[in-house]
């Protein structure tokens, strides 16, 4: 699978990393606070959230659908569709943003304020996955958001480990309705035919009854998967993560999230205060902030450094590195957890 930053915005300001504290800036030393007051603020209007219900009849999502499916060590495959196939079948789609064909026309995977870079697994996703592997998290009985979800692959895998309440949200309803809600139905039709091999094993069936077991199958395949148990935990967000916090706000009680993935996220500086909001607002005590980054995201200006540096001066979150990778562009992930209270 390729992957490509070839990112449609402006850049927001010379990378931090590279000025030497002793140089000036606009005539003033550098200091990061003065840096992050200059570029944190929204160069797009919001996106107005909504909630997507998954439709009564969810099978054509996946009719002549392509598939990839990714396993890591001990993990379950997780099945998702073919990035490719979207760029190729643009024209063929219901796509009311209009970003598959703007997309494919400019050749660019983000456009500022229009695309946000969902239909693709980004290379930090597998980072994420394999760290959640090592630490054999499963998830039982917690509630899970995959911020800024694509795919949904984080989600998805909590899904298969016993969450009991997981929601998605991304920027683009195009990407939920095209790519995360058809993933999540082709992962819990697996989960259905390993029920169903798992039955016909267990009772000993013969020739007849393995053929009344396929046409089972196809039932199952054909079904009305609205009700399905797994698909019943889940829920379906779009929009810009303010608009999203304020949409959940109206809810009573307010969700509240054990753990909380967001991947490749913090590539543009102007959304940080968005984010850490949402961040602060939807995290249960004692939750964990799972946050799978680059160093640095070249022509838009984020990155980790940047990121640290916002959430220290708001003093909210601390930051511990869960893994940091040496190699070409440097990737880490990291946790956010709430700061404990000094005591008196």
């Amino acid at each position: 699978m390729s992957f490509c930053f070839n990112f449609d915005v402006p850049t927001q300001s010379t990378n931090p990393d590279d000025v030497d504290d002793n140089k000036l800036r606009n005539g003033k030393k550098y200091n990061p606070s003065n840096y992050m007051e200059d570029v944190a603020k929204p160069a797009e209007p919001v996106k107005e959230a909504k909630e997507h219900l998954p439709l009564s009849d969810t099978h054509f999502l996946l009719r002549d659908a392509v598939t990839e499916t990714v396993t890591i060590g001990t993990l379950p495959p997780l099945h998702f569709l073919n990035e490719t196939v979207f760029e190729r079948t643009a024209s063929e789609r219901e796509d009311e943003e209009k970003i598959l064909c703007r997309t494919a026309e400019q050749r660019s995977d983000l456009i500022s304020g229009l695309y946000e870079g969902g239909l693709k697994v980004w290379e930090c996703t597998y980072d994420l996955l394999e760290r959640l592997e090592n630490a054999g998290e499963t998830f039982g009985g917690k509630a899970v958001l995959d911020l800024g979800c694509g795919a949904g692959l984080l989600g998805i895998l909590a899904l298969q480990r016993g969450a009991r309440q997981i929601h998605f949200q991304d920027y683009n309803s195009t990407v939920i309705e095209q790519l995360t809600v058809p993933n999540v139905i082709l992962n819990c039709q697996e989960d259905d035919e390993i029920d169903s091999e798992e039955d016909k094993e267990g009772s000993g069936m013969g020739k007849v009854q393995e053929e009344d077991s396929c046409k089972e199958k196809e039932r199952i395949r054909a079904a009305d998967l609205s009700q399905h148990h797994s698909l019943a935990k889940c829920r379906f967000f779009s929009g810009d993560w303010s608009t999203f916090l304020a949409f959940l706000k109206k809810e009573d009680p307010l969700p509240k999230y054990n753990i909380i993935f967001t991947c490749e996220t913090i590539y543009n500086p102007a959304y940080y205060p968005a984010l850490h909001e949402t961040l602060h607002e939807l995290l249960a005590p004692g939750g964990l902030v799972y946050l799978a980054t680059k160093s640095h995201y070249f022509g838009v200006g984020g990155g980790l450094h940047l990121f640290e540096t916002f959430v220290e001066q708001r003093g909210i979150f601390s930051v511990d590195h869960l893994w940091d990778g040496e190699e070409g562009l440097q990737r880490h992930v990291v946790v956010l957890r709430f700061r404990k209270a000094k005591s008196l």
